[in-house]
C-alpha cells in the first residue's frame, strides 16, 4: 500500500495505529511519543487517532496491551510445568519484540526520571498477571502444586528473573532463560514459599 493510499476504517486502521504506537515508544521511549508521529506513521490523519483514543496514555495503554495480548501466549497444556515453561518462553519472545522493546523503552525513561505514565505500564503487567492466573489455578485444581500456592506470586516469580535480565543486568534473553525461570517458580510453588 502506498503512504498516500487511505487505510479507511475499522478493523485495519486500529491495528495500524497501534503497530506504529508500538514502533514509536521503541524507538523514542515515553517522553518522546507524539500522537502526531504514530498518525504518520499508520498513515492516517491525527483526528483518526484522537476519535478512538483521546489522549497519548489511553493510546499507549491500548497498544501495550494489545501486544502483550498478541505476543503473549496463555497457555492450557494440562500440565503445570509444561503451561509455566511456555507462559516464559512466549514472555522472552515478547520482550525482544516491538512491543516488548517498546515497554522496556518506557520502563528505561521513567527510571531515568524522564516524564513517566503513572500507570500505562503498570496497568499492562497487572492484566496480564491477572489473565495468566488461571494457568496456576488450574494446577491446583489438577494436585500439581499445594493448595495453598498463591497463583500471583507464582506468577510473579516466573516473570521477575526474566525482566531482571531484560532490564537490569541486560543479558541476552533466551529459551534457556525462560526454562530457568520456569523452573525456579515452579520449585518455589512446590517448596511452599508461595503460600
Amino acid at each position: 500500500m502506498s503512504p498516500d493510499a487511505p487505510l479507511g476504517r475499522g478493523p485495519k486502521v486500529r491495528t495500524a495505529v497501534l503497530a506504529a504506537a508500538v514502533a514509536e515508544l521503541a524507538e523514542l521511549g515515553y517522553a518522546g511519543f507524539v500522537v502526531d508521529n504514530v498518525a504518520r506513521r499508520a498513515g492516517v490523519h491525527k483526528t483518526t487517532v484522537y476519535r478512538r483514543w483521546p489522549d497519548r496514555d489511553a493510546l499507549i495503554a491500548d497498544a501495550l496491551a494489545d501486544s502483550a495480548a498478541a505476543e503473549i501466549p496463555l497457555p492450557d497444556t494440562g500440565s503445570v510445568e509444561a503451561d509455566l515453561r511456555a507462559l516464559a518462553r512466549g514472555l522472552v519472545a515478547w520482550v525482544k519484540s516491538p512491543g516488548g522493546q517498546a515497554v522496556l523503552a518506557v520502563l528505561v525513561s521513567e527510571t531515568a526520571g524522564s516524564a513517566s505514565p503513572p500507570t500505562v505500564v503498570r496497568h499492562v503487567f497487572r492484566d496480564r498477571i491477572r489473565q495468566a492466573l488461571p494457568i496456576v489455578s488450574r494446577a491446583i485444581e489438577r494436585g500439581e502444586l499445594p493448595a495453598d500456592a498463591d497463583p500471583v506470586e507464582v506468577i510473579k516469580a516466573l516473570v521477575a528473573p526474566i525482566y531482571f535480565r531484560a532490564l537490569i543486568t541486560r543479558e541476552r534473553l533466551t529459551d534457556a532463560t525462560a526454562d530457568s525461570a520456569a523452573r525456579l517458580a515452579l520449585a518455589g510453588a512446590h517448596a511452599g514459599v508461595f503460600g
